[in-house]
């Protein structure tokens, strides 16, 4: 399966800066849903009053998903792959 990586950028409420990839499958690319999908991650981390738009979060890239992330996404439709800050 091919996804698109969508780059995000959030600042937490304690003013540092979360760093996390939502990752889709290829043919989603209603940025609208992205950000939905963003802000549903941004709940459970208790950071779900910070903003999540175009300044945010944008496309990166397009690339063959990993194992893991594919059952996560035949579940959920997403995958988020914490990077920085994330806890």
């Amino acid at each position: 399966m091919k996804v698109a990586v969508w780059d995000t950028y959030v600042t937490k409420k304690d003013g540092s800066v979360m760093h996390f990839d939502i990752i889709v499958p290829s043919h989603i690319t209603d940025a609208a849903m992205i950000y939905r999908y963003g802000k549903e991650y941004l709940e459970t981390k208790g950071q779900e009053s910070q903003p999540l738009a175009s300044e945010e979060c944008r496309f990166c890239h397009i690339e063959t998903v990993k194992p893991q992330q594919e059952a996560e996404i035949d579940k959920r439709g997403y995958y988020i792959y914490e990077m920085e800050n994330c806890n």
